[in-house]
């Protein structure tokens, strides 16, 4: 059975759970199951968190399910998805509703 990597900083969110497949031969996908159930099939929803690279021992944030995209900061990810936010979000006047 594949493992999380022992350096991987995030606790699953609420009602959620990771899980880990191979993906390449040096090359681990991580994923992120969700509560919710989609409508139309019984699945539970699951989302691509990112890739991790046994051997280099260096995560990549996905491009989609299938590929693996650029390698990232640990540090600078979430516990949803290892794809990095290149701008913060600006204010609106939503935001104070």
């Amino acid at each position: 059975m594949i493992e999380l990597p022992t350096d991987f900083p995030h606790q699953a969110p609420k009602g959620c759970r990771y899980s880990v497949d191979a993906f390449k031969r040096n090359t681990i996908s991580i994923w992120l199951h969700h509560p919710d159930k989609y409508t139309y099939t019984a699945e539970r929803v699951k989302t691509i968190w990112g890739f991790y690279d046994t051997k280099k021992k260096i995560y990549c944030a996905p491009i989609n399910a299938k590929k693996c995209g650029k390698v990232i900061d640990i540090d600078k990810t979430t516990p949803y998805t290892a794809m990095q936010i290149l701008r913060p979000m600006r204010p609106t006047i939503l935001s104070f509703c």
